[in-house]
């Protein structure tokens, strides 16, 4: 790898703006063969990301995303018993070759791919402390072993990982030593300006101006639960503009503030001090 240099392939899309550092990280993730670990508040782009990435490079997109219950053997594959027992007892043909009843995982489905794709594995601080080490094996090896079959499946060429967290759970160390991380801070004005543009590319100035004081307002207010997210802003932007409100009124009457606002609790806090 000396004197290759890092790959440079990712420079972001029309539709997806990234910063330098981020842009750096997905790319010496990609020339280390690594997993890119991507943290950040709800509303920052990560998955957007594995998405832009996939599109940018001409990939296919694998998500597997995680819950409270997923455990890492349902990345790898599944037996299914239930169905094999039921062919049996209507006599179906092939029941005795137990390779009809593998299903291969998400993880799995990446490693048998005959190109290479993108697998993202979404909101991995969701499932149990144990889940990030069980991965361990297969991410470094990428490989895993079918007990039923005693088959070893190996993936026929190395996927882009990229893994999301809320940073909700802290991740076990051994699993972090063999990431890449990059923490998305949340856009300051000027970048989230740049990123309204490329989704409402028509947006009226005076609106812009207006929607982003109150914005950034509420989410420098102390007592919100919830801040609202890039996502809920410019939705909030494209509502105030198809419904044709005076940019003046914005801050005056809060209109649509539900579409940036989503707590009871937080509505009324916003509507108590926004206009003090």
């Amino acid at each position: 790898m000396a004197g290759q240099g890092i790959d440079q392939g990712f420079k972001g899309t029309g539709e997806y703006v990234a910063g330098e550092q981020l842009l750096n990280a997905v790319n010496v993730a990609i020339t280390l063969q690594k997993p890119l670990l991507i943290k950040g508040e709800p509303g920052t782009g990560k998955t957007m990301l594995a998405e832009a990435v996939a599109r940018a490079l001409n990939k296919q997109l694998i998500i597997w995303n995680i819950k409270s219950t997923t455990k890492a053997q349902d990345g790898l594959y599944m037996y299914d018993t239930i169905q094999r027992l039921y062919d049996g007892q209507f006599g179906e043909e092939g029941v005795d070759d137990i390779a009809r009843y593998i299903k291969l995982g998400k993880l799995g489905e990446a490693f048998e791919a005959d190109e290479q794709v993108v697998l993202l594995i979404d909101e991995i601080d969701k499932a149990d402390l144990e889940f990030p080490n069980d991965l361990l094996w297969e991410l470094d090896q990428m490989e895993f072993y079918i007990h039923e079959t005693k088959k070893t499946v190996k993936a026929k060429n190395r996927p882009i990982v990229i893994i999301t967290s809320n940073a909700e759970k802290e991740l076990p160390d051994a699993f972090l030593r063999r990431c890449i991380f990059h923490y998305i801070d949340f856009p300051d004005a000027e970048l989230m300006e740049e990123i309204v543009r490329v989704h409402l590319p028509d947006v009226d100035e005076h609106v812009l101006k207006n929607a982003f004081d109150v914005f950034y307002d509420i989410r420098a207010m102390r007592d919100i639960r919830k801040k609202p997210s890039t996502s809920e802003l410019i939705d909030w932007i494209n509502v105030l503009q198809i419904a044709g409100i005076p940019a003046d009124e914005i801050r005056k009457a809060l209109p649509f503030v539900g579409v940036i606002v989503k707590k009871d609790e937080d509505l009324d806090t916003v509507k108590s001090k926004i206009n003090l």
